[in-house]
């Protein structure tokens, strides 16, 4: 068999991530459609990860955010997306590298990727260096927080989008898709299930 020298892997990996880009601007430019929202897991360890020394301490390896019904300030950027969520009360900013993604997930739809964490083509640190001064930028011109709510449940973090704000919230669904009042499940366990 012959040596992969294309490095398919590779391609495949900076692909769907590129389809989390896409995805992530669309909810930025719109919101959140319909039932849509999004567990990302990622590892907190990754090279460009900006997470605060509180969510540090509480997450060493990994961590799944839910973007649903409140979230601000999402920016996406060449490299990175950046996002703000309230942990027990407390607004955060955090800046996720998409090569840091470990799997993204949209329970709606039952629609689930993953991710070798740091797979990719890219030349990481300079490359981060300048995502960080895009998102910096993109929050100055995108101005306009909006009050947070506690976003913790089951011990994971929840955020959720401005358009729900105005509706009742809905139970989210679960990984079976039914909706069972608001299970966070992790990838892990959704990875069993399929």
């Amino acid at each position: 068999m012959s040596e992969d020298l294309l490095r398919y892997d590779i391609l495949i990996q900076d692909a769907l991530r590129g389809a989390v880009k896409k995805i992530l601007a669309e909810v930025g430019r719109t919101g959140l459609p319909g039932d849509h929202h999004f567990y990302i897991a990622f590892d907190t360890n990754a090279p460009g990860v900006r997470i605060s020394p509180r969510l540090k301490e509480r997450y060493p390896q990994e961590m799944t955010i839910v973007l649903q019904h409140q979230f601000w300030d999402l920016a996406i950027g060449e490299h990175a997306f950046e996002v703000g969520l309230s942990f027990g009360g407390v607004p955060e900013k955090l800046l996720v590298p998409y090569s840091a993604i470990k799997g993204f997930f949209d329970p709606s739809v039952q629609f689930a990727l993953e991710f070798d964490p740091g797979k990719t083509a890219e030349e990481l640190p300079e490359e981060l260096l300048e995502a960080v001064e895009e998102l910096a930028k993109a929050e100055q011109e995108h101005s306009g927080s909006e009050a947070t709510q506690d976003g913790v449940e089951d011990g994971k973090e929840v955020a959720v989008s401005p358009k729900a704000k105005s509706k009742k919230s809905k139970p989210a669904a679960d990984a079976t898709g039914n909706d069972g009042g608001g299970e966070v499940v992790s990838l892990d366990a959704f990875r069993k299930k399929t």
